[in-house]
Order: C-alpha cells, then structure tokens, then sequence
C-alpha cells in the first residue's frame, strides 16, 4: 500500500485556498521595526493577497490532504 501525501503544516498555517481554487497569503514584512515604515506603506501590508502562479504549484502540492 501506498503513503498517502501529508499536508505541510507549516504551509496550512499561512495559506487559505478561496473558492475559485487560488492561495490566499498575508504580506511580509509588518512583524517588527515598524517606526521607520509610513503609514501608507503599513497600511498596504495589512491586506492580504493571492499567490503569484510561479509558486501556485508547489504550494498546492504542500497543501494536498
């Protein structure tokens, strides 16, 4: 009998899939040193956004239960 495939746990953590089958991710770069950054830049960090298709793949296959 085969393995089955197991979901990367780190990777469910930090990815959602939406409805229409692409990755939901949060931006980088809001966890810390904070003061040097403008509030318009903090502000575009909040949102989140859909994976780029270079890495839709991979992250996929990590998601596969």
């Amino acid at each position: 009998m085969k393995n089955k495939m197991k979901t990367h746990r780190g990777a469910a953590k930090r990815f959602k899939l939406t409805g229409t089958g692409k990755l939901k991710r949060n931006k980088a770069y809001k966890s810390h040193i904070l003061n040097k950054k403008s509030a318009k830049r903090k502000r575009g960090l909040r949102k989140a956004t859909t994976l780029t298709s270079a890495d839709l793949t991979r992250i996929k296959r990590a998601l596969a239960k």
